[in-house]
């Protein structure tokens, strides 16, 4: 995955959250694009999101170890 695959996918409007799985197995997804920032060879995802939507926690996620990019369907509750 390249800079600009990550660029175009945050930069889409209306944005489509989206699930990234990396070659451990774990997976993050991304909800809004303010959840990710990206560097030239990784994306900081925010995690662990309080009620006022900023989150805790981030993960730094090396691009080379992601292994897909799925959208996330939205559930009913």
């Amino acid at each position: 995955m390249t800079v600009q695959t990550f660029r175009e996918m945050l930069g889409r409007r209306p944005f489509q959250a989206v699930k990234l799985t990396v070659s451990s197995g774990q997976a993050f997804e991304i909800r809004h694009p303010e959840m990710a920032m990206l560097t030239r060879t990784s994306i900081l995802i925010g995690t662990d999101l309080a009620d006022d939507g900023v989150p805790a926690e981030f993960k730094v996620v090396s691009l080379l170890h992601i292994t897909s990019i799925e959208p996330v369907t939205s559930q009913a509750a």
